[in-house]
């Protein structure tokens, strides 16, 4: 079955990026290659992860580095699950991830907007019970 395998993030930094995936997501390190003297293949994915990860993506131009921190205009562009929202929201605000507003409570789970070191907006969200069996099965996204 085709699945998802990567997304990338744009970084200014490797290992800047990698300390807070790692120390305030707690993602695990996946694969750390060096290309060359510039470029590495870096991919992050959370514990368990089994099919989508990250690949954390050096900015190589000026373009690119325009769009560090904003790749998506301002708009929430990725979606960490988990299955304990509680837990993982008060660990990663311990490990110093700024969440925009309070966990809120809608129709499709527990949600709270945070922004990772560069600014790019995500979702920390716990899905309904009965919305995560459903979600894997889902062959069209809502609008």
């Amino acid at each position: 079955m085709n699945h998802l395998g990567l997304v990338a993030v744009v970084v200014r930094d490797y290992d800047e990026a990698i300390a807070f995936y790692r120390d305030a997501l707690g993602f695990d390190l996946v694969e750390d290659t060096r290309i060359d003297d510039t470029k590495r293949w870096v991919v992050v994915a959370p514990p368990g992860a089994r099919e989508t990860a990250v690949l954390l993506a050096k900015a190589a131009t000026d373009e690119e580095q325009a769009r560090v921190g904003n790749q998506t205009g301002g708009r929430v562009g990725w979606f960490l699950n988990t299955d304990a929202f509680d837990r993982d929201y008060a660990r990663m605000r311990a490990a110093g991830v700024v969440f925009e507003e309070a966990p809120r409570h809608e129709p499709y789970g527990t949600v709270a907007v945070f922004r990772d070191l560069y600014g790019n907006r995500w979702d920390l969200i716990q899905p309904r019970r009965e919305d995560r069996a459903s979600a894997r099965g889902r062959r069209r996204l809502a609008p």
